[in-house]
This record gives C-alpha cells, sequence and structure tokens, in this order.
C-alpha cells in the first residue's frame, strides 16, 4: 500500500480508541509493531461482535489470512490512537479484505492495514462463502 487508507464514501466505519500500556513501548521507546497488530484484530474482533446476532457469532468464524501494514509515524508514550476499520464493497466467495487504519492524536497516520479474513463455519472449521446478510451488516 502507498497511499493513505480512507473508507469509501456512504461505506459503513467503525471506530474504538487505544491508550497503550508501559508494556507496549520498546526498546525504541514508542509502541511495537507487533502492538498495531493486536490492535487490528482487536477491533476487527469488535467490528464483528457489535454487528452480528448471537447466533451468527455462534455459528461463523473469521480466520486470518494476510496482513499487509504499513507504519508511517510512532506513537510515543501517553499518547492514545484512534483507530477506524471497514470493509470491502463486495467479498471474494469465503474471503472479505478488511482495512484498519490507526491515527495519532494529532490525526496523522500510525499504521495501517489491509487484511484478508476467511469465513469458517464454526461446526466443522470449514470455509463458507459470506453469506449476503452478513454482508449487508458491514456494507
Amino acid at each position: 500500500m502507498t497511499k493513505l487508507l480512507e473508507p469509501p464514501e456512504g461505506q459503513q466505519v467503525f471506530s474504538m480508541g487505544f491508550t497503550p500500556t508501559a508494556s507496549d513501548i520498546d526498546a525504541n521507546g514508542h509502541v511495537n509493531n507487533v502492538v498495531y497488530m493486536d490492535w487490528v484484530q482487536q477491533i476487527a474482533i469488535a467490528h464483528w461482535d457489535s454487528r452480528q446476532p448471537e447466533a451468527d457469532r455462534a455459528r461463523w468464524a473469521w480466520i486470518c489470512l494476510r496482513h499487509e501494514v504499513d507504519y508511517r509515524r510512532a506513537l510515543m508514550p501517553g499518547e492514545s490512537a484512534s483507530a477506524r476499520t471497514w470493509v470491502a464493497t463486495a467479498p471474494d466467495g469465503p474471503r472479505f479484505d478488511r482495512y484498519v487504519r490507526i491515527d495519532g492524536p494529532d490525526g496523522a497516520m500510525c499504521a495501517q492495514a489491509k487484511t484478508t479474513w476467511c469465513l469458517i463455519e464454526q461446526a466443522n472449521g470449514r470455509p463458507r462463502r459470506v453469506p449476503a446478510e452478513i454482508v449487508a451488516r458491514f456494507v
């Protein structure tokens, strides 16, 4: 990715904030890259949980197939981050791309990610095409 990620016009966006803890700060004095990846997963799960009925959360699960991450600005101790996530306008069979942008308190992008997730049926662990009703809850 080379350009800053922004959700398409009219796209549903889910937001949440993150405040790093002392253990999130690495030897370079800023939030470690692995922490950003944890935040990417946390916001993806929170977004799913906020939009899905209990029955769907029990039936379906997501596994991550790929992460592509850009790091641009270090988040320093004492700074909080705001994160936004949205999904692609359409899935590709069982795959659904998710986008996450994490900004510092000044609005500058700290990290952004494009992740590819695969929907699985929890009962058997097999991939399944993303149903239209799930797509409708996110797009």
